[in-house]
């Protein structure tokens, strides 16, 4: 009964279906597979309070999820819809006025809360600066696009509900323009080349976005790319979005065979291209210390003004971790070039 008590006073965070071709799956790995930035330690305590049900009934953490299993977790806190509160944060405003602001994401910051991440948030920090931003159809104030947590780069960020709503229809159109610098592995065989494949959650991994090429499944999905340095083991390429998917970049040049560099969600954190000798991994190793995240950096961004119809473009430099990664790699490249000469 106590139990039952304390469910009362929880709130439900996430629900999660088992597809019908679910193997039987231990529920603390299930939930890792679906759940950003958990833990197996926390959903193992999370069980232990009995807070993970399966089918309405609580569960411990071997519990072995089955096809047709509603899996449900609940916390003792909100949802992140709850805590949008305003904390303070330095931000890096690269343009503002009555309408909109262009802000440098560093590398590290999510943009908006959830999934584990309900503080420290570029939108906490948004909401501290600015009064009444309007929100978004996802009831998050100000955004009109996101990059990932650990991709540095440019944001627009709107003020005004006609900002919003002139943006936003920008991006959906696919007028605005955005350009992207990613360090990814392999020597990348084209100049230019586009990956044109349905974007969907991977069925095992509902954490990790995978190609359809058939389009039988998920969202279209258009990247542009064109190499702008090659150092052998790896490829400096920029990548113009043609649309907006999540993780987009990242999905596409792995399922071309060039993920990106560090990118430990799709397997960039381990070397892929190169070879056996120590050095060599000593090298890879410190290189993956100096940008410790994937290498992707919104460099540019460009949309029309809602209120003056100007043309707008921002760009942003490379980061420090980014920029001595390239340097690195170009040293590297050069004496292996002098060695072989």
């Amino acid at each position: 009964m106590e139990q039952e008590n304390n469910l009362d006073a929880l709130h439900e965070h996430y629900s999660f279906g088992a597809d019908a071709g679910q193997e039987p799956l231990r529920v603390d790995k299930f939930l890792m597979n679906r759940i950003e930035n958990a833990t197996r330690n926390k959903i193992q305590q999370a069980a232990t309070a009995g807070y993970i049900q399966v089918n309405d009934q609580a569960v411990k953490s071997n519990y072995r999820v089955k096809a047709g299993d509603v899996v449900r977790v609940f916390l003792a806190h909100p949802p992140h819809e709850d805590l949008l509160v305003p904390e303070e944060m330095p931000l890096d405003i690269v343009f503002e006025d009555d309408s909109l602001l262009v802000v440098n994401k560093d590398a590290g910051i999510v943009v908006h809360p959830g999934h584990g991440n309900y503080t420290g948030t570029l939108i906490n920090g948004l909401i501290y600066h600015f009064d009444q931003l309007p929100k978004n159809s996802n009831n998050r104030p100000g955004l009109v696009h996101r990059i990932d947590k650990d991709t540095s780069g440019l944001l627009v960020v709107a003020k005004t509900d006609k900002a919003m709503a002139h943006l936003a229809q920008q991006f959906h159109d696919k007028t605005s323009e955005r350009q992207y610098l990613a360090l990814v592995w392999g020597d990348v065989a084209d100049e230019k080349g586009t990956v044109d494949g349905h974007l969907g959650r991977d069925p095992k991994n509902r954490l990790l976005m995978t190609v359809f090429p058939d389009g039988d499944q998920g969202k279209a999905a258009i990247t542009h790319y064109e190499v702008v340095e090659r150092f052998g083991y790896v490829t400096l390429i920029k990548c113009v979005l043609e649309t907006g998917r999540t993780h987009q970049i990242r999905a596409h040049m792995k399922h071309i065979g060039h993920t990106l560099f560090n990118d430990s969600r799709y397997g960039g954190n381990k070397i892929l291209k190169g070879t056996t000798f120590t050095k060599y991994k000593q090298f890879v190793d410190n290189s993956f210390k100096q940008l410790p995240r994937q290498a992707l950096h919104a460099q540019t961004l460009g949309f029309v003004h809602p209120e003056t119809k100007e043309k707008m473009s921002f760009m942003a430099p490379l980061p420090d971790d980014f920029n001595g990664a390239i340097e690195k790699w170009r040293n590297y490249a050069q004496h292996q070039h002098l060695g072989n000469s």
